[in-house]
């Protein structure tokens, strides 16, 4: 992997993690093209160039990339033809982490069944259903309480605990609904009674070994991350068990970057729950716990730069903001009173309208300790209002 810089890097989804990513490129003086399907998207407003197109769409996969010649393509979401990326990488285009992972990775399905079945990696029970019946039948088999969840979604959209036989029809059309992609599939898994769910940002290196950052501790509601901390405390026992798995899964995918590998720790077990190929959004928190943010560092492994250390500068914690209603203009108040506390940072995306529980910014704190930490994330989030 060269490199050379500048960089032509060409972003498939351009939300807040892809406008924090185009940052850090651009940092390093590389050119960045950002493309979603919709207008004004995070990273457009801080890319070189921006193209809306349907990434469904081959051939509007094909147009923007003769146009641009990238020399990198970084997906950051899901709803990808990701047939297209395994010929522009036969062409001798890199696709991150590799076309492959990410063909693996767009369906909760295929990444499962290659931890579970391929590599013998503990998992949740799962199922799979195409239709209300199969999921009936499937639930029943799996039992209660158990999680359903489309195969095809992004940021737990479609996500809902199922405590009775009563509820799976409603979750059924909440997954349907929230699907992304032309998929009608859903995965059922056993609900698992974690103490903490973690996020373990795993880096790969084209030509070196693969390192980690501190895990991250999350909360989730409607199956969305709420609010992150770092460092997530569990014993070094299950912080190792948990790497080792991480290593296990990514180096089956190959190629470089940053994954968020998502677990289930519970009093006996470490459970291997999701993978993101790329960086995570409770790593969030990150934008001020590290001496290297996600971005940075999904950026490095990327162009085969070296990430010599990881400094984690102290119990961090980052909280969401929210839209409470469907607006297409936006304006924020209270954003002085929230940066009012030291160690207290805000990140509005800057997306151009907004739905209930569209995630519009975050709050990010750091304090002497992580409990203190979240508090004050949470603290800081509340005071900012959507206007």
């Amino acid at each position: 992997m060269s490199i050379k810089l500048p960089q032509k890097l060409m972003l498939l989804g351009s939300g807040e993690l892809g406008k924090e990513f185009a940052i850090a490129a651009q940092r390093l003086g590389n050119y960045v093209i950002a493309v979603d399907r919709y207008a004004n998207a995070p990273a457009m407003q801080v890319a070189d160039a921006y193209e809306v197109i349907s990434m469904l769409s081959a051939d509007d996969l094909e147009a923007v990339v003769k146009k641009h010649q990238p020399d990198i393509i970084i997906p950051e979401i899901e709803a990808i033809r990701t047939e297209k990326l395994l010929e522009f990488e036969q062409r001798g285009i890199t696709v991150i982490p590799t076309a492959a992972a990410t063909n693996y990775t767009m369906n909760r399905d295929r990444i499962r069944e290659l931890a579970h079945q391929k590599l013998g990696i503990r998992t949740a029970k799962y199922g799979y259903a195409t239709t209300l019946e199969e999921l009936i039948a499937v639930s029943d088999e799996i039992g209660f309480s158990n999680v359903v969840k489309p195969v095809m979604s992004s940021s737990g959209k479609g996500q809902s605990v199922v405590q009775d036989e009563s509820e799976v029809e409603r979750a059924w059309n909440y997954a349907i609904a929230n699907s992304r992609g032309d998929s009608q599939k859903v995965i059922v898994e056993e609900f698992i009674n974690f103490e903490i769910e973690i996020t373990l940002l795993t880096i790969k290196q084209w030509n070196a070994p693969t390192i980690f950052c501190s895990p991250i501790g999350h909360r989730q509601e409607r199956g969305d991350y709420q609010e992150s901390w770092q460092p997530a405390l569990i014993s070094e026992d299950k912080i190792v068990k948990a790497q080792e798995i991480a290593i296990k899964v990514t180096d089956a995918l190959g190629g470089a970057g940053i994954f968020g590998v998502e677990f289930f720790i519970t009093k006996d077990e470490v459970i291997f729950s999701e993978l993101s190929p790329r960086p995570h959004d409770t790593g969030m928190v990150t934008l001020i716990s590290q001496s290297l943010n996600e971005f940075e560092l999904h950026l490095r492994a990327i162009l085969g730069l070296p990430i010599p250390h990881i400094e984690l500068l102290g119990a961090s914690a980052s909280a969401v903001i929210l839209a409470s209603e469907k607006s297409d203009s936006i304006a924020f108040s209270g954003v002085a009173d929230a940066l009012s506390e030291k160690d207290v940072d805000i990140r509005l995306f800057g997306k151009p309208n907004a739905h209930p529980y569209r995630r519009m910014g975050v709050a990010l704190a750091k304090d002497d300790n992580v409990e203190e930490a979240r508090e004050k994330a949470i603290r800081a989030a509340s005071k900012i209002t959507i206007i």
